[in-house]
């Protein structure tokens, strides 16, 4: 397929699926905490593993550099901040994905550019072993960290980033979202998606024809895909962001 086939695909979805993005504006009395979504080496770092991008990839960097921003400012204003990222045991598959993202590799590390949240009090860090968050964060016991960090915090509202916008952070969505109608996550009343702070990768069709059992997905369709997906089961999609202080 063509690139300017590819575009028209996409730029007639877009127009038979608009998808409605808001201004975030938040305030110092804001009862809001941050979701990270393996924002880690093993999706978002060049070459680090079976599912990093080959090449440098422009939505990728793009969301890791916003992410990182909103991640200083939640951590200036010393708000709550959870992240999550990919952990897995070798012998135990994820299909239909590759092996990646083994318990203690470098794969499954904060980027570079996040590094520092390890180190800092408002920040929840969790290993998970499956595609959805909501799902990874249960513990045998049958508590859940997720909704504990939300109660403890007594969170009104949380803002999701992260990658795969129509994998990880859609599934993880929609659990939160089913979660807070259950009144379960009380008193969660917003889930906010940040556009512009989260990323898919990108495969396009002629290369997933020659691999076998492997489908397209092409980035910006999915991502599109993904956000309107998410505004469908309930989230808020925002495409900006940003603080001010109540005088």
């Amino acid at each position: 397929m063509s690139s300017s086939v590819a575009y028209s695909t996409i730029d007639h979805l877009k127009k038979e699926l608009p998808l409605k993005q808001e201004t975030l504006l938040l305030t110092d009395n804001t009862c809001i905490g941050l979701v990270l979504v393996d924002i880690i080496n093993g999706f978002c770092t060049v070459g680090a593993g079976n599912l990093a991008p080959r090449v440098p990839n422009k939505q990728i960097a793009e969301m890791v550099e916003e992410a990182a921003k909103l991640a200083r400012v939640f951590c200036d204003k010393k708000l709550p901040i959870f992240g999550f990222l990919d952990s897995h045991d070798p012998d135990v598959p994820e299909p239909p994905y590759p092996p990646h993202c083994f318990a203690g590799s470098l794969e499954s590390k904060l980027v570079p550019e996040l590094e520092w949240l390890e180190g800092e009090l408002n920040v929840t860090l969790r290993l998970k072993d499956c595609i959805d968050g909501f799902v990874g964060s249960m513990e045998t016991n049958g508590s859940n960290v997720f909704v504990d960090w939300v109660k403890t915090n007594q969170l009104q509202a949380v803002l999701v980033i992260g990658i795969c916008t129509d994998i990880c952070v859609l599934d993880f969505l929609s659990s939160v979202l089913s979660a807070r109608n259950r009144g379960i996550l009380s008193p969660l009343q917003d889930v906010i998606v940040y556009s512009r702070a989260c990323a898919t990768y990108d495969l396009p069709l002629y290369v997933a024809e020659t691999i076998e059992g492997t489908v397209a997905h092409p980035q910006d369709l999915m991502h599109h895909i993904g956000l309107y997906m998410a505004r469908g089961r309930g989230a808020k999609v925002v495409s900006e962001v940003s603080f001010t202080t109540q005088s």
